[in-house]
């Protein structure tokens, strides 16, 4: 099931939704990573790139938009010989939610290692190895950054989403986000909230994770 009747408007209604098999990343894309890539492309450096609080290279990459993202994607595939893309927002939300119901992807309860109880704002993001795994055996996903998905976002999408594979409306403004992150007063969200942001935008609580088809 993805949405929820109890969140914002465009979290419903619940429906029932399938995907095809997928992989997603066990962590979200980090500052290391990223400096390959900028390296090897000369690509625009993230928005404070030379901030020291974001610069220890086990933190993930903030500052990127949702462009940058795609096109860190399109080069990590041809590296490989292997396609990753961003992951939609229902292959995000159903990896975020495992084999469960709970409202985050450890349970109906803040975990205990989250930073500082959950509160925030926090000075910086944490270490993407910080922490559990899920039980998909995912970290930090749903807390400590926004991660870009593919899918245009819509406030009223949910009502005629495909039930297999859906991707989103065709058009739109603003490309949609999952997860919480470490600059708000609650560094953990529920599964199933959405946000959105201008595909351009660069902010310091924004980053992604990358997905694959199998």
């Amino acid at each position: 099931m993805m949405g929820t009747d109890r969140g914002q408007e465009d979290e419903r209604p619940p429906h029932r939704v399938f995907v095809d098999g997928f992989e997603l990343a066990v962590h979200p894309i980090t500052r290391a990573e990223y400096a390959r890539f900028v390296a090897a492309t000369g690509h625009d450096e993230p928005k404070e790139w030379s901030h020291p609080l974001f610069a220890q290279p086990d933190l993930p990459v903030v500052g990127v938009s949702w462009l940058d993202a795609v096109d860190y994607c399109a080069w990590r595939s041809a590296e490989e010989g292997r396609a990753v893309r961003l992951p939609t927002e229902a292959e995000w939300e159903h990896a975020a939610r495992g084999r469960q119901t709970a409202l985050f992807p450890w349970g109906d309860v803040m975990p205990a290692w989250i930073p500082n109880g959950g509160r925030g704002p926090l000075p910086a993001p944490w270490p993407v190895t910080l922490g559990e795994p899920t039980d998909f055996g995912l970290f930090g996903i749903s807390t400590n950054i926004h991660e870009w998905c593919a899918d245009w976002h819509d406030t009223n999408y949910y009502s005629r989403s495909l039930e297999r594979n859906p991707a989103g409306p065709d058009t739109g403004a603003r490309r949609a986000s999952r997860g919480g992150a470490w600059r708000h007063a609650y560094t953990m969200c529920r599964v199933t909230l959405r946000s959105k942001l201008d595909p351009s935008f660069r902010y310091n609580d924004y980053g992604f994770r990358v997905a694959r088809s199998v």
